[in-house]
């Protein structure tokens, strides 16, 4: 069984020789050390030395104001925030917006300038045959509302003016549809899966309550995950903390596999995951980054993987439990954590 045969039937949760597994993508300044350690030179050559089931590929984007598609909007103005301190909490530019036509001022980006589909289709012809290739889509359709108004804000207007909050949502996720489409259409027949996603989880529990997801994230979620179906790829939805309450949703929604299990936060026990969703849903993730990963013991690292082919003999992608593995883990726990997945005996 190859990797892409081993990543689609783990996702339909059928039988497979061994979990498939996805190193994630590894903080920039992490991966210095992983290179050193594993002997090798660029993130393919880490990825094939790790033995990685998949082939991930972004979308090339690049515009005046950004070089990459999660980052396509430009909610400051130039100069106004230094790029490297922006986070959710800093007001964007609809920070004051209080009806629909304050908004009407913003540039919104066209993908179809950005977007070069032979580039889309060069990078998907680098990977290997035998590898699941996986598009890191994102299409963070929350995370760029937020960003819009300003976390508070947008929560607020959540609540008290649904209308001009609802209207950039749409404004954004049809953006995500265009882009999407473009980097479907290029690469047709060769992409397997992609990974789309929004972090609405903390520790402890969701952000804003169930209901309100419901009504300002899953309708966008539907429509993404239905386009990729579309085009016969799977979905990956990512949503970084406890999400417990809202999986039943996102599985309504039609997504494949959920990521990631945050092994320390509320609710996602992968036994109780497995117990109330694993008849419907694959998952990806389960191996703490929090802890774990960070400190070891081996000998615990190993314990946690064998408890979790015993849990899942399908159904799992291991991974850590979040796709930027940080400079504070040891490469020697990293390649424990793959030797243990992907040996032939648990």
């Amino acid at each position: 069984m190859n990797s892409k045969e081993r990543v689609i039937r783990t996702i339909e949760r059928k039988p497979v020789d061994r979990p498939a597994v996805w190193l994630g993508m590894p903080d920039i300044e992490a991966r210095p050390a992983l290179f050193d350690y594993y002997g090798v030179e660029n993130f393919h050559e880490l990825k094939l030395a790790v033995g990685d089931d998949f082939y991930t590929v972004e979308v090339p984007y690049e515009s005046e104001t950004a070089s990459a598609i999660y980052a396509a909007f430009d909610w400051y103005g130039e100069g106004a925030v230094d790029a490297e301190h922006r986070t959710l909490t800093t007001p964007g530019c609809f920070a004051d917006a209080e009806e629909i036509e304050d908004t009407l001022f913003f540039d919104w980006p066209d993908p179809a300038r950005y977007i070069d589909p032979e580039e889309c289709r060069r990078r998907i012809e680098m990977a290997p045959q035998d590898k699941a290739t996986l598009g890191m889509l994102w299409s963070a359709h929350f995370q760029d509302a937020c960003a819009a108004f300003g976390m508070e804000t947008a929560f607020v207007n959540m609540m008290t003016n649904p209308e001009i909050y609802e209207y950039v949502d749409g404004k954004i996720v049809d953006f995500y549809l265009k882009a999407n489409e473009i980097f479907y259409e290029a690469t047709k027949g060769m992409l397997d899966v992609v990974l789309i996603g929004n972090d609405v989880g903390s520790q402890r529990g969701l952000m804003i309550s169930p209901d309100l997801i419901r009504k300002v994230l899953i309708p966008g979620v539907k429509k993404l995950v239905d386009q990729a179906h579309s085009y016969g790829v799977k979905v990956i939805y990512h949503s970084c903390g406890s999400i417990a309450e809202i999986i039943p949703d996102l599985i309504d929604a039609g997504v494949d596999a959920i990521h990631p299990i945050q092994a320390l936060a509320a609710g996602m026990n992968p036994h109780e995951l497995k117990e109330k969703h694993g008849s419907r849903v694959s998952f990806c993730g389960g191996v703490d980054v929090q802890d774990l990963l960070v400190n070891g013991p081996e000998a615990r690292i190993r314990d946690k993987i064998a408890e979790l082919r015993t849990l899942f003999p399908t159904g799992l992608i291991i991974s850590p439990s979040h796709e930027a593995i940080l400079p504070d883990i040891p490469p020697a726990n990293i390649k424990t954590m793959f030797d243990a997945a992907t040996s032939v005996e648990v």
